[in-house]
């Protein structure tokens, strides 16, 4: 769980310093001018927003924000991608081959971000993981309140329990209670 909750916090580092070592790598090993303009006008701002995409991507999963951590195809995923876009800026023999390596990882680094959010968004799984983890922060132990939301149980059936969601306001978030 820490080396997922670890790529949680890392995402968003990652989209500057991945760009930065990009101009460092060029600067130290000494990549050329052509190499420069390809750094400077495609490589940099690529880099930096297909990160900030798959990480908002990511970070809107119900699961990935209750738990604050990645799955792990995303770890597999990022892990690969940033190892490659790391392996781009040393500009050598490989470069070619890292580079089209690099781009593959990220564009099925995008679908897999896609396919993961659209899972958890049509099965509702993760509405019930946002609502009731207290990994969260969102739980307080009165009146069982978990973000916005009282469960109550109501009766009992063959079934086992029903429990009833009605929603309850808080001081100044607009809302009215009923």
């Amino acid at each position: 769980m820490w080396l997922r909750r670890a790529f949680f916090h890392w995402l968003i580092p990652a989209a500057f310093l991945l760009p930065i070592w990009l101009l460092v790598g060029w600067g130290v090993f000494q990549g050329g001018a052509g190499a420069f303009l390809w750094v400077l006008f495609i490589a940099v701002p690529s880099v930096f927003l297909g990160q900030l995409l798959l990480t908002l991507l990511v970070r809107a999963r119900p699961t990935v924000r209750a738990q604050r951590a990645v799955s792990w195809w995303d770890v597999a995923g990022f892990a690969l991608w940033h190892a490659l876009t790391v392996a781009v800026g040393f500009f050598g023999s490989w470069f070619a081959a890292l580079l089209v390596g690099a781009i593959v990882v990220a564009v099925a680094l995008f679908w897999l971000s896609l396919w993961q959010l659209w899972s958890e968004a049509r099965s509702g799984t993760g509405r019930i993981v946002l609502r009731y983890s207290t990994a969260s922060g969102g739980a307080t132990s009165e009146d069982n309140t978990f973000d916005g939301v009282r469960a109550a149980r109501e009766s009992h059936s063959l079934d086992g329990d029903v429990i009833v969601l009605s929603e309850t306001s808080q001081p100044g978030d607009g809302r009215v209670s009923h």
